[in-house]
């Protein structure tokens, strides 16, 4: 079920006995929810090895399973997303489903199946659901998009750090012993208060609160120590990526700075880039979750203005 890192990530924080529902094949709900998504995030690794993340997006339908072991993505890729460009037959993939409506949020990692140009099929291999925690709830609404090329960022400019102080969503994605049936690439949310996150320099602090315990990501980054994050601007549908080295503090080195903190995690940024208006979608109206509500920032416990 787990991969050894996964357990010694679960045995670092003091878990014992970690169990949940990871399926080998999507149960009927999953492949139900997928179908009902506008959008879907999904991870793989690039030429170097490097995680990377992306957002596909389309008309409710534009995924289907045909079968428990298969999730389709009908959409057009971009010639000039490096994560859309990974996923090529036979590489790892990993996908995560979150319905910003209910919180409800379901993964399945795999691997690449048939693809296209217009066409990702993923042949899932684990499935799991995730809690709601942390999830804030926002009303989407259509938006056109317009999207323009590929920005690479040298260095991380004023929107870039804007957008990361600003967060109270973003998304990680790592990869490590794809060569197990228990590894493989994972995608994963983030949530928390806006100031969640701490942005000194080049290099992101990102507090890691109570969860379902599984370990899925530091044990992946203590494998292989370089993460990928997305973030989303709701209100302008860009996509910011990042890359970076990693650094697990088990033992909350930096003192606990953020109320809720279990742990805390490092990004040291080697790779950035932006789409600007690439999403069809926006987000308004955000109603921060009860688990949110019960953390605290890098910049005091004020509450969030939603």
């Amino acid at each position: 079920m787990f991969h050894p890192d996964e357990l010694r990530a679960q045995a670092l924080a003091g878990f014992s006995s970690v169990s949940g529902g990871i399926y080998p094949a999507m149960p009927d709900q999953h492949r139900e929810f997928f179908a009902h998504l506008p959008y879907l995030f999904v991870a793989a690794p690039d030429e170097r090895g490097w995680p990377v993340a992306t957002v596909f997006s389309g008309p409710t339908g534009f995924l289907r399973s045909p079968d428990a072991a298969h999730l389709r993505i009908s959409s057009a890729r971009r010639p000039d997303d490096p994560a859309q460009a990974a996923l090529q037959t036979g590489a790892p993939v990993g996908a995560l489903g979150l319905d910003f409506s209910n919180r409800r949020r379901n993964r399945v990692n795999g691997v690449v199946g048939r693809t296209d140009k217009n066409r990702v099929e993923i042949i899932v291999r684990q499935s799991f659901g995730n809690c709601p925690q942390y999830i804030q709830r926002r009303e989407l609404y259509p938006a056109p998009a317009r999207p323009l090329p590929i920005e690479h960022l040298g260095v991380l400019d004023d929107d870039a750090r804007k957008l990361i102080r600003q967060a109270d969503t973003c998304f990680v994605a790592s990869c490590a012993h794809c060569h197990l049936s228990q590894g493989g690439v994972d995608i994963s949310h983030r949530g928390g208060k806006p100031g969640f996150i701490n942005l000194v320099g080049e290099t992101l602090w990102i507090p890691d609160f109570r969860g379902n315990r599984y370990m899925n990501t530091l044990g992946n980054l203590l494998a292989q120590p370089r993460a990928a994050l997305l973030f989303i601007d709701f209100a302008q549908g860009d996509i910011l990526h990042l890359q970076g080295e990693t650094r697990i503090l088990w033992q909350a080195e930096n003192g606990n700075e953020v109320q809720g903190a279990e742990r805390y995690w490092r990004v040291d940024l080697a790779n950035a880039w932006r789409f600007r208006r690439a999403l069809p979608w926006r987000g308004r109206n955000v109603e921060f979750s009860p688990a949110t509500l019960g953390t605290g920032t890098w910049h005091g416990d004020n509450q969030p203005q939603t």
